[in-house]
């Protein structure tokens, strides 16, 4: 398998994904820039729509999207319990959480990369994260995690959205049970494997 991958990209939940599930792939730099390859390939060759993460098969299928690769992933390495069994109410509770992280949290920050965004528009933004990672603080009272006691693909996703707080100065400092999740997350082998592999971490 290859990932196409930026680093500390929404591709980096997929890439956490891939190394907590032990699976063998290659990591493949695609930089959101230039859409490009290392090699100068033109990546919207390979995704005409250009974003990171996706996912390529040995047998050269494709797959976009990172809450559907992460299931993907999750499902090839059952044992790990990164996700609930098909059919279960508790995979539906996965789903409402990626869908939540990316619809409410991810697409929250995107305003806050952009330049040309006005300073109003981004401060709208921050209003509203706030009070998302408000309820979050909430929901991680008395668990370890998002699922309860068990690490999911959906803390890998979160885990990547909320690294991206410093870069857009949103402070989330007094949110005491994410700040712990965050901490917990950060401290799994398979997390800073994949962050020093994208040269996030020394």
């Amino acid at each position: 398998m290859k990932l196409y991958y930026s680093p500390g990209a929404c591709s980096l939940s997929p890439h956490i994904a891939l190394r907590e599930a032990g699976l063998a792939f290659e990591p493949v730099l695609a930089s959101t820039k230039s859409h490009k390859l290392q090699d100068g390939t033109d990546y919207y060759g390979i995704n005409p729509l250009g974003y990171v993460p996706m996912l390529e098969l040995d047998d050269g299928t494709r797959l976009r999207e990172g809450p559907a690769i992460v299931q993907y992933i999750a499902d090839l390495a059952p044992t790990k319990n990164l996700a609930p069994a098909n059919g279960t109410m508790q995979r539906y509770r996965l789903q409402e959480w990626l869908t939540f992280v990316g619809t409410e949290m991810h697409k929250g920050f995107s305003p806050l990369f952009n330049p040309n965004m006005p300073e109003e528009a981004k401060t709208i933004s921050k209003t509203k994260l706030l009070s998302r990672y408000e309820w979050l603080d909430g929901q991680l009272a008395d668990k370890d995690f998002l699922m309860g006691e068990h690490f999911s693909v959906a803390d890998g996703y979160l885990f990547t959205v909320t690294n991206w707080t410093k870069p857009t100065g949103l402070d989330i400092s007094k949110f005491a049970n994410v700040n712990a999740w965050h901490t917990r997350v950060a401290a799994r082998p398979a997390v800073q494997e994949a962050l020093k592999a994208e040269g996030l971490m020394k």
